[in-house]
């Protein structure tokens, strides 16, 4: 691992202040965790950036094209097949391509997140008859919980990486 310096270390970045309202409070953790883990990605080399850290084969790369993947199913309702593939971004993708599909991706949903007002409603997305759409609510304390955890991910493999640091 490369040794740490001043110029690769970033200062945290606090939680966000929110409103004192449920909805604010619960988009603002989400879109502070969804920056969080973008910036872990911007800028990270190539080709490190989709090579396997970790035995598990979990990439910085893949861990972004995957919560593209999450945010697609969860609020769009695109139907994923296959999601360990998800883990893995195409080898014709680069850093930006993911970058920009995730950002887009996120754009979307928090378009749909817009029209929403009653948390416990389920999410108006693309109907799946196998699976009844979750609440508001639900859907976006799990994209919390999922973009936190692989946000945490995101932090130890961008050191690995280059030891940059912070959020």
């Amino acid at each position: 691992m490369p040794g740490s310096t001043r110029r690769n270390r970033r200062g945290d970045t606090p939680p966000p202040r929110t409103g004192g309202g449920e909805t604010e409070t619960l988009r603002g953790f989400l879109d502070y965790l969804r920056n969080s883990v973008a910036a872990k990605v911007d800028g990270a080399p190539e080709p490190q950036v989709r090579t396997a850290a970790v035995p598990s084969g979990t990439n910085l790369l893949g861990l972004l094209n995957h919560l593209t993947f999450v945010e697609r199913s969860m609020f769009l309702g695109d139907d994923v097949t296959d999601w360990p593939a998800t883990f893995q971004a195409a080898p014709t993708d680069s850093v930006a391509d993911v970058l920009a599909r995730y950002r887009e991706t996120v754009e979307l949903a928090n378009q749909v997140l817009d029209g929403c007002t009653d948390l416990g409603a389920p999410i108006p997305r693309r109907p799946r008859p196998e699976r009844p759409a979750p609440s508001i609510r639900w859907a976006l304390t799990h994209m919390i919980e999922e973009t936190g955890r692989h946000a945490g991910h995101a932090d130890i493999l961008r050191e690995l990486i280059d030891g940059a640091t912070g959020r």
